[in-house]
């Protein structure tokens, strides 16, 4: 019977480990999907990055009941880097959770068995069907009765190019550019060299500080900060006005640097194209204008990958690219991330019974995503699953109270030095009473 199939949740990310975590406390079978090699694979490759959120932020509450059994001790202050979050938090989950994680098996394909996306007669009665492609063997394929997918955003990083595609000559350069914040302390790469970042957020902020000091270090050391916006705005962050004052004292700190002089700010630049000359980039804006760089580094943000679930009908947001249900609630032209409302598993269903994009996917290109919100939304999602509906409703969030995070906010420039986690310590809560917004 369909009911007895596990719940398959794709990604053994933070959100998707929590998922298993609420699955396994209500009793329910699951089955963990994670490409990588080992539990928050895509954590693992920024693990040098330091988050500007706390240990009790970091954690869900199922997780951490499970993990208690075990003696674990919840570490209860501090900023860790994305490898201690691992090691201290996201292994110990996943080793607890045991063989429900399958590492390298990368999901290719959701379908409905028997059912392409045009069959309605008994679609919802049949199982989901899973394409599976293992890092050493053949494609198979597993059966479910409900899918989660958890896979985050981090495999699709955002072009340079402005537009919103690669740039004219992007791709041909992929070698000579990089979409991830890189490690700093190889300084080899960096110093003595030119380096064009190209971003607005937080990531971007943490990148140029980095490549700073290697230039107060090595004065042959050279720095450019490429906006695609025409003026710095509020590049900078909210400063001393930010909820929470790790993430404000990069956008001080930035600004430092750039009054300094160690770090040249290029307002207005939007890439067109990118040639390579003798091995070395130029990017070229859409008004002639030229950086000459030995790296460049494109921190522009990230957008779903939506590929594997062409054989399933979903409603997303032309704009976001997320569930048309939240749309409106996390939109960044309105929404900073202390204003973006808790969202349910009412709020996340799909035309396809049973599936459901939850963390920063569910987000689609939004900048607004709080680890704290991934977190309450597969505790809203497996309650539905396990015909809970009471508690799906339910819907309690802490949230930051600041605005400054805005419409260059959270996510915009990479997950990377937000860790996917840029939750902040609650200057509120917020009771949310409202039913979702199908009910």
């Amino acid at each position: 019977m369909v009911n007895e199939l596990p719940v398959v949740v794709i990604g053994a990310g933070p959100q998707g480990l929590a998922a298993a975590a609420h699955l396994v406390e209500r009793g329910l079978p699951v089955v963990v999907l994670e490409g990588g090699s080992s539990p928050a694979a895509a954590v693992a490759e920024w693990g040098h990055v330091r988050l500007f959120s706390e240990w009790p932020e970091l954690v869900d509450t199922a997780a951490a009941r499970l993990l208690q059994r075990t003696g674990w001790t919840a570490p209860t202050a501090g900023y860790p880097t994305g490898r201690q979050w691992i090691d201290r938090y996201l292994a110990p989950l996943a080793a607890e959770l045991g063989d429900r994680v399958r590492y390298d098996s990368r999901v290719v394909g959701v379908s409905r068995l028997g059912r392409d996306r045009l069959v309605d007669a008994g679609r919802a009665d049949q199982p989901f069907t899973v394409h599976v492609r293992p890092a050493d063997g053949e494609e198979c394929r597993l059966q479910a009765r409900a899918v989660i997918d958890a896979s985050g955003t981090w495999s699709s990083p955002n072009p340079a190019g402005a537009d919103g595609l690669p740039a004219l000559g992007e791709r041909a350069a992929d070698g000579l550019l990089t979409y991830r914040i890189p490690d700093f302390r190889d300084r080899e790469g960096f110093e003595g060299k030119h380096t064009v970042v190209i971003g607005s957020g937080h990531s971007a902020l943490t990148a140029i500080l980095a490549l700073a000091r290697m230039a107060r270090r090595d004065p042959s050391t050279t720095v450019t900060w490429a906006l695609r916006r025409a003026t710095a705005g509020n590049a900078f962050g909210g400063g001393d006005a930010d909820e929470l004052p790790a993430r404000g004292a990069l956008g001080i700190r930035a600004k430092e640097v750039v009054d300094a002089g160690l770090v040249s700010l290029t307002t207005g630049f939007r890439v067109e194209r990118v040639r390579v000359d003798a091995g070395r980039p130029t990017l070229i804006a859409e008004d002639g204008r030229t950086l000459t760089a030995d790296r460049v580094v494109v921190l522009t943000g990230f957008r779903p990958d939506l590929s594997f679930l062409s054989e399933l009908r979903l409603e997303l947001d032309p704009t976001l690219q997320a569930p048309v249900r939240i749309a409106a609630e996390i939109d960044p032209n309105v929404h900073s991330c202390g204003s973006v409302a808790a969202t349910g598993a009412a709020d996340l269903a799909q035309p396809e019974a049973d599936f459901y994009l939850v963390g920063a996917k569910s987000y689609g290109r939004a900048p607004t995503f709080l680890a704290l919100t991934g977190y309450e939304q597969v505790r809203s999602v497996v309650a539905e699953l396990a015909g809970d509906h009471e508690a799906a409703r339910r819907v309690e969030l802490a949230l930051p109270d600041t605005g400054v995070c805005g419409g260059a906010g959270l996510f915009d420039a990479s997950g990377a030095s937000l860790g996917g986690a840029c939750c902040a310590p609650p200057a509120r809560v917020l009771q949310i009473g409202r039913a979702p917004a199908s009910v």
